[in-house]
Parts: C-alpha cells; structure tokens; sequence
C-alpha cells in the first residue's frame, strides 16, 4: 500500500496546531481521568481561585469561553460541590465566583497533574522551544 499524501498540509500552521493540541489534550485526559477534569474546567477552577469574587461574565470573557457554555461549566462545577456562584455585592444581576474547600483541594492535584505534563513537554522540546512556542501561540490567540 502506498503511503497517504498530505502535501498541501505539510507546511499548513492550522494542521500541525490541531494536531498537537489533540496531542496535548489526550496527554491531559490521561493525567487528568481520576480528577474527572476537563480542560476548560481546570482552566476555570484555576480562574476563580486566583480572582476569588470576580464575577461570571468577566472570567468566561477572559477565557475565551461563550456565555452559554460557561452557564454550563459552572452549573457542572457547582454540582460537584467545586465552586459557587453567590449574588454580586455590587449588581444584583451578576453572580460572583468563589471555590469550595473541595474545588481548592482538587484543584492542587490538577496543578501537580498539569506540573506533570509541563515537565514532560520540557522533557521532549526543551525549555527555550517551549517558551517559543508560547510566545508564538499568543501571537495567535487574537488573529
């Protein structure tokens, strides 16, 4: 049999990024399968723990995260006893987020899981490409 041809891809960004983000994120589900965590939702526990208070709006939008899926990442979350919305003290439309005990103690595991898989990428790229590299996704992110 003869060998798939993907020459328009071969030097195409959008590929090779879904390809390692696939990469990446199935890494993440095998470290992250005990912790029952998504991406987005350990990207989110970490959002609230560091801006305790902030209010739902402002840490979907600062996620990148659509205001109907991030309802639902928090309704998830606050099933599990992670995080909880409270009334704002400030608009009594908005909902301020904080963690639970719980959500702080899983959410160390998730950080050490995360270490984890950092360490393993500085392993296979070395340090100075993986610093490049995220200066180069960020470059990215608004384009």
């Amino acid at each position: 049999m003869s060998e798939v041809k993907l020459e328009p891809l071969a030097d195409a960004v959008g590929y090779w990024l879904r390809r390692a983000q696939l990469a990446v994120f199935e890494d993440f589900a095998r470290r992250f399968v005990a912790l029952k965590l998504t991406p987005a939702q350990f990207s989110t526990l970490i959002a609230i723990r560091d801006n305790p208070g902030r209010r739902q709006s402002e840490i979907a939008a600062a996620l990148g995260v659509r205001r109907p899926n991030f309802v639902a990442l928090l309704d998830e979350l606050e099933r599990r006893r992670l995080a909880e919305r409270t009334p704002s003290g400030t608009d009594r439309r908005a909902n301020s987020l904080r963690l639970t005990a719980a959500g702080l103690t899983l959410l160390e595991r998730g950080v050490s899981a995360q270490g984890e898989q950092e360490t393993a990428i500085r392993a296979r790229i070395g340090e100075a490409e993986r610093s490049a590299l995220i200066e180069t996704l960020r470059k990215l992110v608004d384009f």
